[in-house]
């Protein structure tokens, strides 16, 4: 159950129109590093994870991901509202316009609809949360990305706001990860398990270690 707040996570009032930006900042709503896929990602993975803390860390970003497909589609909206169609000709919006008008549709910026391929939930909870992790640096990217191209502080100012949330989830995730891997050596200390599955248990600590140090 979701109680649903009627206000923007962070504030988005843009002035000017530009369908140009729109069609760059849209592929963070339905691209393959968008908000869209990451709330599915996260809100599905919850229900194979073993330990409800780690379930309740999926379930706080997954809602929170929703809050930010808000953001990413106010903008989106208020980038493309009362257009001219010379307006919306002149920015290469046409073929965007024929299908959708200027309603929200999810999509990439390079014009490949979302698919459910683009997120992952595999039923392991080390193969998701490195996933997890992994894909909010790509998020993180795609935002470095936009602030880029774009120059309007009107726009900026949300995206670094949704950049910067793309880095503490990627915290959050890594902490999840920790937790689980300290509760699954413990289990395998008490009820002594084989030494090989140990051994792998440790490597899989290592390398936790220094992907936390990079």
């Amino acid at each position: 159950m979701w109680s649903y707040e009627k206000r923007l996570q962070f504030p988005v009032n843009i002035k000017e129109p530009n369908a140009k930006i729109a069609q760059v900042i849209m592929s963070q709503y339905g691209g393959p590093d968008g908000e869209l896929g990451a709330s599915m990602r996260y809100i599905s993975q919850r229900y194979s994870m073993p330990y409800n803390e780690v379930a309740a860390i999926l379930t706080d970003i997954g809602t929170e991901e929703l809050a930010h497909l808000e953001m990413v589609s106010t903008i989106v909206h208020q980038l493309t509202k009362n257009l001219s169609m010379e307006e919306i000709e002149e920015s290469g919006f046409a073929n965007y316009y024929v299908d959708h008008t200027v309603g929200i549709w999810p999509m990439a910026a390079g014009g490949i609809p979302f698919n459910s391929c683009e997120f992952q939930s595999k039923g392991d909870a080390i193969t998701d949360l490195f996933e997890d992790m992994a894909a909010e640096q790509k998020a993180r990217t795609t935002y470095d990305n936009i602030l880029r191209l774009v120059h309007d502080s009107d726009v900026c100012e949300p995206i670094k706001f949704l950049r910067a949330r793309e880095v503490v989830h990627f915290q959050r995730f890594g902490e999840a990860k920790r937790s689980y891997i300290n509760k699954i050596i413990i289990y395998s200390t008490l009820f002594q398990l084989p030494l090989l599955q140990y051994i792998l248990l440790l490597s899989v600590c290592l390398q936790s270690f220094v992907y936390h140090q990079c």
